[in-house]
């Protein structure tokens, strides 16, 4: 009896993912393990592996369409059974294995690509779910931008079109433009995750009313401090003044509950009783903010070893999803970039985000009234002021500041 293989459910926050490449291909042999595809979430890449073994029968989504989790992909049985029970609603199949009589001995062609017009045949065609939505919606699917495979709109193609339908006129106007050589520009479609940080970037700036504050302070014990667990055994001589500051943050965040918050509407604030610590983690799929909960009951060594370990996930694409959410203050450090100062976004709905930069020699008066120089190292904080107001937000800042220039005190305790 056939089977079907579902889109995996990658975390418990996850709705839906976008199928990237098929690995196998309609009439291919299958073994429970094989890897059938690859999707992503808004966030991370994953490959799923297959849950049944026979003959992958039909596919159900193809490359680049928005699946719901939990939800029929494909399936895999005996040749010639019937898998139109399988087929969820709303998908047409995209690949369907060729009947017995009508393949040709000498020549096996490639499963085609079944491919729907739009009922106005001015634009690319229009997968069954996302037709449905557009009918549902009342928009016309002939003016979405297609992202799907081989110029397909696809369903997440037609809710863009519902939340931006002014850029969706204007690009038909743009398209009745003279023609510029291909010479001269590349297109390139974001990714999962870049249009999702190109969303919530959009909703911070748009929805918070955002201020930043820049100070400085003197960085010569955690320098010092620094240098002296370089030489140290072990894991130890991995710590990094990165992972200094994010456990001074931890720390001192105790003390200013409305930065360490979530704004649940414009009137009401959730304050939290730990830390839970985003770290905004560069990758070359984009920005990822992993979460070190309940920092401010772990260690120095703890917080650099967790920092260590979630970078390296979302660097390779395999974080679980739920790893990126839950996060009650970020901080996002460019210091090693030489930045002095810098305006970081907040991440909603945390009320506040701390961008570490990098540290300066400064020329100060000493007490005997001698001119010294020490390093100053930048710390740039954006808050929400819906949440936080100006002075308790520099009280913040300096605390930590304080935290930092008096860092083995602050182990101490």
């Amino acid at each position: 009896m056939a089977n079907a293989v579902i889109m995996p459910k990658a975390g418990i926050t996850v709705e839906s993912c976008i199928i990237g490449t098929w690995e196998k291909k309609v009439g291919d042999s299958v073994k429970i393990g094989d890897i059938l595809f690859s999707y992503e979430t808004d966030k991370a890449s994953f490959e799923c592996e297959s849950t049944e073994e026979g003959t992958l029968l039909e596919i159900f989504f193809g490359e680049g369409e928005e699946v719901p989790c939990l939800v029929n992909v494909c399936a895999i049985g005996s040749a010639g059974e019937d898998v139109s029970a399988l087929r969820p609603d709303g998908a047409a199949a995209v690949e369907e294995a060729p009947k017995a009589e009508e393949a040709a001995p000498e020549k096996t062609e490639a499963p085609k690509v079944v491919i729907e017009s739009t009922a106005t045949g001015d634009k690319s065609a229009v997968s069954p779910r996302a037709r449905k939505l557009a009918e549902r919606a009342g928009v016309d699917a002939s003016l979405a931008t297609p992202t799907g495979p081989n110029g397909r709109i696809i369903e997440r193609d037609i809710r863009e079109l519902m939340e931006n339908p002014v850029a969706a006129v204007k690009s038909e106007a743009v398209a009745a433009a003279p023609a510029v050589t291909e010479e001269e520009y590349t297109d390139v479609k974001f990714s999962g995750i870049r249009r999702a940080i190109s969303k919530s970037m959009h909703t911070s700036l748009s929805t918070m009313a955002q201020l930043t504050h820049n100070t400085s302070f003197d960085a010569t014990q955690i320098l010092a401090y620094r240098k002296l667990l370089k030489n140290a055994e072990g894991d130890l001589s991995g710590i990094t003044l990165g992972d200094i500051v994010l456990y001074a943050v931890s720390r001192t965040l105790l003390n200013h509950p409305d930065l360490n918050a979530h704004m649940l509407d414009d009137n009401n604030i959730r304050l939290f009783k730990h830390v839970n610590l985003g770290v905004a983690v560069d990758t070359p799929r984009g920005l990822m903010v992993p979460t070190i909960f309940r920092a401010d009951e772990k260690s120095l060594l703890e917080i650099s070893l967790e920092v260590k370990q979630l970078a390296k996930e979302c660097r390779e694409g395999n974080i679980s999803p739920d790893k990126l959410t839950g996060g009650t203050f970020t901080v996002s450090n460019l210091g090693n970039m030489g930045v002095e100062s810098f305006t970081p976004v907040i991440n909603p709905p945390q009320t506040g985000i701390l961008g570490v930069c990098g540290s300066v020699d400064r020329v100060r008066k000493g007490a005997d009234g001698s001119i010294q120089i020490y390093p100053a190292m930048g710390l740039s904080l954006t808050y929400d002021h819906r949440a936080v107001d100006g002075t308790p937000a520099a009280r913040f800042q300096k605390e930590l500041g304080y935290n930092l220039e008096n860092f083995t005190t602050l182990l101490a305790k």
